[in-house]
Formats: C-alpha cells, structure tokens, sequence
C-alpha cells in the first residue's frame, strides 16, 4: 500500500505571483530611475546639442519641441501635451545628443526617465512596450500626415488642421480649450507661412464660428470643414 503524500515543506511551496506591472502607474510616480520636474512657463527642459540620456513623460502642461538652424533662424516642430514622450531619440544609439529643444508654454509635471532604466523596462515589461510603440507609430503617422500637409494643402487648411490637432480634437469625443499662451507666431512656424497670414485665417474663423476667444481659444468641430473641404 503506497505512504500517504507528505505535504511540501516550506522550501518546495510555490512562491506567490509577483505584483502585476502597471505601465501607468510606472509613468505616474517617481522611483528607480524616474524622477519627477517641475518647469515654469519658458522654462528649458533640455536644449538643442545637450547630451542625449533621458526620456521624458509629459503629465501635466504643454512643451514645445523647436529647432535652430546654422544661421539662428528657429522654426516650432511641434506641441505635445499630458500623455505624449519627447527625447525618445536617446534610445537610438545614433542619437548621442539633443537635435532639438524643448521648453515648456505652461507650467509642466514631466517625469524623467533615465535611458538605462527606459530600456530595461522596454525589454521586460511587454505591456509597457506596447505602449510606447503605440506612441512612436502615432508620431510617425502625424509626421507623414504633417509632411503631406506642408506640401498639398493651402496655408489656410494647415492652419485649421494645427489647430484641431492642439485642441486634440477626435479623442474622448470631444474638442478642448488650445492653452491661450500659443500666439499667432508660434502658429505660424508650424504650418511654414507668415504671422500677418495666420492672423487673418484666425479672423475668418472667428467671424465663420469655427472658433472662439472665451479666457482661451476654443475650437469647434465646425472647423474641421475647412480640412475636409475640396
């Protein structure tokens, strides 16, 4: 007759399962490798030519990521707000330096990532992998959509589009207030025309109900007739 099955001793119990990685939770609050920054307005956060090895996590506020060229003429690239990454070209081996610089249009939360624990996380935690990916193919499509926008549509229709985009139109079903500190001249770097033009398409739309000034620029969905507009 076979002994009874001794129960497993102390040293063969199965550990418990670690806790489950949470991607928000690891881009909400500071901890190995992750230190949270406070930047003002106009505040730098990092400059064009620094030394490339952090990414960046935007919570709160909007920065603006611009270039200057060899002959000091600076052009906006773009804005990025709550939920977007910016220096994620650290990570490319290649990119040992800043090639752009990024400063802050309204008081900022971003949590700074350093590259070695960034890559780390990015080997071991699929979930959080996924994530970013996400985030790099979205930035690609937007600066295909960006390029192709440069080169067919009209001064005025890249204007309107810019502005949907920063008032993050489409996502959560609904448009949001466009943060009162973009003025025409950032605008008009953005979309490659003059202030005097971006000035007088504002007018229009202002006038068309596409837009308001109510202690911030409000854009409405009615704008996106002039994107979509032959």
């Amino acid at each position: 007759m076979p002994s009874p099955r001794k129960p497993p001793t102390r040293k063969q119990r199965v550990p418990k399962p670690s806790k489950l990685f949470d991607p928000q939770s690891f881009l909400t609050h500071a901890g190995t490798g992750r230190t949270l920054h406070h930047y003002s307005a106009k505040k730098s956060i990092f400059s064009q030519g620094d030394r490339a090895d952090d990414v960046f996590y935007i919570q709160e506020g909007r920065l603006r990521l611009s270039v200057l060229s060899k002959q000091g003429k600076e052009a906006t690239i773009v804005l990025l707000g709550p939920g977007d990454f910016l220096g994620e070209g650290c990570i490319a081996s290649d990119q040992p330096v800043r090639l752009a610089t990024a400063t802050a249009i309204t008081d900022c939360t971003v949590l700074k990532i350093e590259k070695r624990e960034m890559l780390r996380t990015l080997h071991q935690e699929h979930d959080f992998a996924d994530l970013f990916v996400a985030h790099m193919v979205e930035r690609h499509n937007r600066t295909q959509a960006d390029l192709v926008d440069q080169l067919f549509n009209s001064s005025e229709k890249r204007l309107a589009r810019a502005l949907l985009i920063l008032a993050r139109f489409g996502k959560e079903g609904r448009s949001e207030e466009v943060i009162p500190d973009v003025n025409q001249a950032t605008l008009a770097e953005m979309i490659g025309t003059t202030r005097s033009r971006v000035n007088f398409f504002m007018n229009k739309f202002r006038k068309l109900g596409f837009i308001d000034y109510n202690g911030g620029l409000q854009v409405h969905s009615s704008l996106l007739g002039v994107v979509l507009h032959e």
